[in-house]
């Protein structure tokens, strides 16, 4: 049984960061495609980043790249993302998904084979 699940949220002041981890079981990580999106209140789930299998090449969305940046870690079946200068704009429930050999258009939702429950992230003005 495959599972995915987030921690790391919270709440936190505008200018601030948060680290989200979220560990996998049941799956071949490696050979996994990881990817971060999110909701936001009233909003429709976009994509925030993803990091291939091989974890040679990331991508991340106009709206987070220099702030937000994904990384995994093979051996602790984990993908992370570091939240920096956060904004209330950034408030949403955030999403870890995997796509297996993923490494192609990342930021399409509809590629992924699995998704977990999502952690809450609350940034204040």
């Amino acid at each position: 049984q495959v599972q995915l699940v987030e921690s790391g949220g919270g709440l936190v002041q505008a200018g601030g960061s948060l680290r989200l981890s979220c560990a996998a079981s049941g799956l071949d990580f490696s050979t996994y495609g990881m990817a971060w999106f999110r909701q936001g209140p009233g909003k429709e789930r976009e994509f925030v980043a993803a990091i291939a299998y091989h974890g040679a090449t990331t991508d991340s969305a106009d709206s987070v790249r220099g702030r937000f940046a994904i990384s995994r870690d093979n051996a602790k079946n984990s993908v992370y993302l570091q939240m920096n200068s956060l904004q209330p704009e950034d408030t949403a429930v955030y999403f870890c998904a995997a796509e297996r050999f993923g490494q192609y258009y990342m930021s399409n939702s509809q590629q992924y084979d699995y998704w977990g429950q999502g952690t809450q992230v609350t940034v204040s003005s």
